[in-house]
């Protein structure tokens, strides 16, 4: 029998990476992981609660401990969207599975995020959206092993698309 893997979800906020990985992990039979859950669970505290108490660059920092950390050899990895700044993390989840670009429009996450100030986004005080998406783009690009277009999509379509990109991957 085939050993499996993780598939490590990483896009922008209000990509769908929870959404479309709850039922990527059923229809694979894997569990399900979002490393948001595994910060706020270490911490006892909400992601904007962190930020609020210190700043973006020890939310970042936390979370690159809790990714450089995880053992999810079987799991459907939803991270948050900032978890691409940290090298060491990203390092640990790409050596454990694939890595998964869930792509969308700067236009189709502003539709889709409708509490981008209280969501605990990882950014730097007064950096707009537009400025957080060009920033992340590359390092998406640089860490993915398979990108997803999720725009004009529906979830049961995007669901099909990454299976087929996994099973393609996997041939």
């Amino acid at each position: 029998m085939k050993k499996r893997k993780s598939i490590v979800l990483i896009g922008m906020p209000g990509a769908g990476k929870s959404t479309l990985g709850v039922l990527l992990a059923k229809e694979l039979a894997l569990g399900f992981t979002d490393t948001d859950v595994l910060i706020q669970s270490r911490e006892g505290k909400t992601l904007q609660q962190i930020m609020a108490e210190s700043d973006y660059l020890n939310l970042r920092a936390i979370e690159g401990e809790v990714l450089a950390e995880a053992t999810l050899p079987s799991d459907v990895i939803a991270t948050g969207g900032s978890a691409v700044y940290s090298d060491e993390g990203m390092a640990n989840l790409r050596s454990q599975g694939v890595v998964v670009f869930l792509q969308c429009s700067a236009e189709e996450l502003r539709r889709r995020i409708h509490n981008y100030e209280s969501r605990g986004i990882a950014k730097a005080p007064g950096q707009s959206f537009a400025d957080l998406f060009e920033e992340r783009q590359a390092l998406y690009r640089q860490y993915a092993e398979i990108t997803v277009d999720c725009d004009s999509k529906s979830l049961q379509e995007t669901l099909n698309h990454l299976l087929n990109a996994l099973q393609e991957l996997a041939e």
